[in-house]
């Protein structure tokens, strides 16, 4: 199966120089923070979120070289990812993330606490020095939906009535804010028209969307060593995702034994067979696959290109992780 990170040919060089320059613009003076700066850019991320800024920014301005703003943008978008990423392991006391030890675990919870916090503060303020205030207002905006997101999680673990809308909104703001509004911004400093900043913005809304939901589907169909982390880790923690929703509406039992959180020995178990005994991941595969072709429609007003064409690849690889 093609890789992600061969689709991003057309912008390879340029995700070699955001490597380095996440390093230096951490720069982080305690040794500590400078230390969990180095172990997590080193991480060997596939950087889809910055390599979509920075297609979209080369597509938006095909016969000009990309600016030293766009560049930034991109970086700003991995910076926010990644300082998401180690709040996140903390809450879910992940030990692993892509088969390496979390921050919290190498460093502990405080050390990791404050390196993601640095790393959001760091990101605010190479924000505030792109001196646009558009693209300002659509970066903070995501960094209150991550924090929106995560308490909407915490606040429904376990909760077998969260409806398929309720979830998609919990996805929206973990998820699919980061790479919809760093997407709009790409535009924003491209200086296209504001239809085609708005379609921008839909195909990172839904390319998002359909990225979180096939990771939820390969939490119940992938391996520990291809999740980089324990299969059905959603499930054994609460969060009801997409699989788990549809199931519930033709497995009435599967809901007696998420309510009472699986406090007996084959709960866990007896929950994962009735999902897969059920039409939810297959529900769950066509949600994602009409989310990608909603990706691919706000593509169309986009001059062809190299990079319009891996934007468009890009789209079909997230479904083809499923196979």
């Amino acid at each position: 199966m093609t890789s992600a990170i061969s689709l991003f040919s057309p912008v390879e060089a340029d995700l070699c120089l955001l490597a380095d320059n996440l390093k230096n613009l951490v720069g982080a003076r305690h040794p500590i923070l400078r230390a969990a700066a180095e172990h997590l850019f080193g991480a060997g991320g596939k950087r889809i979120r910055p390599a979509i800024v920075l297609l979209l920014s080369r597509a938006t301005m095909p016969e000009d070289a990309i600016t030293p703003r766009h560049r930034r943008l991109a970086e700003i978008t991995e910076m926010i990812h990644t300082a998401s990423l180690v709040h996140d392991d903390v809450v879910d006391e992940s030990a692993v993330r892509r088969g390496a030890p979390t921050v919290h675990s190498r460093f502990g919870n405080r050390i990791a606490v404050l390196a993601g916090d640095f790393l959001f503060a760091q990101s605010s303020w190479y924000l505030a020095n792109l001196d646009n205030l558009a693209v300002v207002k659509l970066l903070s905006q995501v960094i209150m939906d991550l924090a929106e997101g995560e308490i909407r999680q915490g606040l429904n673990q376990f909760d077998t009535g969260l409806s398929i809308a309720a979830y998609l909104e919990k996805s929206y703001y973990k998820t699919a804010s980061l790479i919809a509004n760093s997407s709009k911004a790409a535009g924003v400093l491209s200086g296209v028209s504001e239809e085609l900043v708005e379609q921008l913005y839909g195909y990172g809304r839904n390319l998002g969307l359909a990225f979180q939901i096939v990771d939820d589907i390969l939490d119940f169909t992938g391996s520990t060593e291809v999740l980089g982390k324990p299969a059905c880790s959603d499930l054994r923690s609460g969060n009801l995702t997409a699989p788990v929703l549809y199931a519930l509406e033709e497995k009435p039992y599967l809901a007696k034994v998420i309510e009472r959180e699986f406090a007996e020995d084959d709960d866990l178990d007896q929950a994962v067979a009735l999902i897969h005994d059920s039409n939810g991941i297959e529900r769950s595969r066509q949600l994602a696959s009409t989310h990608v072709q909603k990706a691919i429609k706000c593509l169309g007003d986009l001059p062809p290109s190299e990079s319009r064409q891996a934007l468009f690849d890009l789209s079909q690889y997230v479904l083809r992780r499923l196979h």
